[in-house]
């Protein structure tokens, strides 16, 4: 994504790296994640304005603990390291890195013993965000300790005169106060970047680049009813028009009466361009009896593909598949740009397909938040009602029925979503929540109903509130709602005599159970 300005972001293996990216583009700067092993000359050629180096899990005197090219340090670029960031640059530039007396993870009191451009702006006293077992004991050649907290004697660091910064604890959560500031002060004041990146500009690019990468071949888009492939459908029709053809798959893992909805919608949008393919009966099949949730993940994944190849076969000259793979999809399946960061589990979007594909991936979003997506779908012209549903994973229900996917759970865990969703929009709070939906526990318990016994099956509600998936909170709603949804659902669905609510947030759980 060619700019003006660029921050380039070397991944040492955090959960949240793709978080560092997220707040320098909140600034209005475009900021790229690439592998810690990059090589120097590829990173200089995309002429970066700055260099942020992520935290990560490991000790920089680990065996095989990921490092970098040390003449990274000989190019006159700012660099700014970020908790184990900060400990490699101090560790190749000559300093000395050790095991601290007493690790430090949450909330620190940073206190600001050098005013310096980094911290310009920062209360002398600030709330900060540790996670770290080691620290700096003694700083490089050249440098100058700025901050500390009661652990960490070398909080933040700074070679002045090549423009060299380490801080230990993590600017990019909202739990650091100045973290925003102090992202800003280098992105701007030391780097001396413009704000010039917007979902605007993004779109304005994206469809240069899809020309240029699809050229005169035909395309075909997987539509989910989700707004990631939504948009990316969208942004297909503005960049190369009649060579797109949209189809929507339905596996028999949607939500209630989703199905004829999303078809009904995308005609509208689509027109000739879209096309509805029942493939129910094929997909349950193969599910049939399979337990494992990444396998699961595997075989929709697989089936989706050929669906979608066969298709490809009645349309002459296409040799492309687009998908609406968001960047929360591939941290959380793969390591970012090859990163080394920790799988957490497959998506479909990007885990779930086979080796062997017949079609060239197009992925315009790859580098998008969900967030992101929503403000270019709106740039794009896309009707709020689209824009404002609740994010659904590719597998569909598969994932949020624990165990073996049969029609008769299916049919359970779709009621009670329902009414769950349906006692959602009628209070109010549906617009207020990031997601919400129903799961299937593998669990039966005793119940009583009337003057009979029941040994029923048991349903999860989960509700939680976030900005871009990566981390989320579970939603706090009202008692008196819960109350009238758990009613409903043991009343209404047959087959269900118990209802939980989960309080879980991310980390540690993840949002979908499975």
């Amino acid at each position: 994504m060619p700019t003006s300005d660029l921050i380039l972001i070397l991944d040492f293996g955090s959960q949240y790296t793709q978080l560092i990216a997220r707040r320098v583009r909140e600034l209005g700067v475009y900021s790229e994640i690439k592998p810690c092993y990059t090589p120097v000359d590829e990173l200089l050629r995309a002429r970066p304005s700055g260099i942020i180096f992520s935290g990560g899990p490991n000790s920089v005197y680990d065996p095989g603990a990921p490092s970098l090219d040390a003449k990274i340090f000989q190019q006159a670029v700012p660099i700014l390291g970020v908790c184990y960031g900060q400990q490699l640059m101090t560790h190749l530039l000559g300093g000395k890195v050790i095991a601290a007396p007493g690790r430090e993870y949450g909330s620190a009191q940073l206190d600001i013993t050098t005013p310096d451009s980094l911290l310009a702006n920062v209360g002398k006293n600030t709330t900060v965000w540790m996670s770290h077992g080691d620290f700096v004991e003694q700083l490089p050649p050249g440098f100058v300790p700025l901050a500390t907290t009661s652990n960490s004697p070398f909080a933040a660091i700074a070679h002045p005169q090549k423009k060299f910064f380490g801080i230990q604890f993590h600017p990019e959560v909202a739990h650091t106060v100045a973290g925003r500031q102090i992202l800003h002060n280098f992105v701007f004041g030391i780097c001396g970047c413009s704000a010039n990146w917007s979902p605007e500009s993004f779109v304005e690019v994206a469809v240069r680049q899809i020309r240029a990468q699809v050229g005169d071949a035909q395309v075909i888009c997987g539509l989910s009813g989700g707004v990631d492939s939504a948009v990316t459908a969208k942004l297909l029709q503005r960049a190369i028009g009649r060579q797109l053809h949209c189809v929507f798959v339905d596996h028999g893992l949607m939500r209630k009466d989703e199905g004829a909805q999303i078809s009904a919608t995308f005609k509208e949008q689509f027109g000739g361009a879209f096309i509805a393919v029942e493939a129910a009966a094929l997909f349950l099949e193969k599910l049939r009896g399979v337990v494992d949730p990444e396998l699961k993940r595997k075989i929709i994944g697989e089936q989706y593909i050929r669906v979608f190849e066969a298709e490809a076969r009645k349309i002459p000259g296409v040799k492309f598949l687009a998908q609406g793979t968001l960047y929360p999809d591939v941290i959380e399946s793969v390591s970012p740009r090859g990163g080394p960061s920790v799988t957490i589990k497959t998506h479909h979007n990007v885990g779930g397909l086979p080796e062997k594909m017949h079609l060239q991936l197009v992925e315009p979003l790859r580098e998008l938040f969900k967030d992101e997506v929503r403000h270019c779908g709106r740039v794009l012209g896309l009707p709020e009602a689209i824009l404002g549903r609740h994010p659904f994973p590719g597998p569909g229900l598969a994932v949020r029925i624990l165990g073996e996917i049969t029609p008769e759970r299916l049919h359970w865990l779709r009621e009670a979503d329902a009414i769950f969703i349906d006692e959602l929009k009628k209070s109010g709070w549906y617009d207020q929540v990031w997601q919400a939906f129903a799961v299937l526990l593998p669990i039966q318990s005793v119940g009583v109903m009337g003057d009979n016994r029941t040994y029923e099956m048991t349903i999860a509600l989960r509700s939680v509130n976030s900005v871009d998936g990566m981390t989320a909170d579970w939603s706090k709603l009202p008692h008196e709602l819960l109350a009238h949804v758990s009613s409903r659902i043991t009343n209404e669905v047959r087959g269900i005599n118990r209802v939980v609510y989960d309080i879980s947030s991310k980390p540690p759980s993840t949002i979908e159970w499975e």
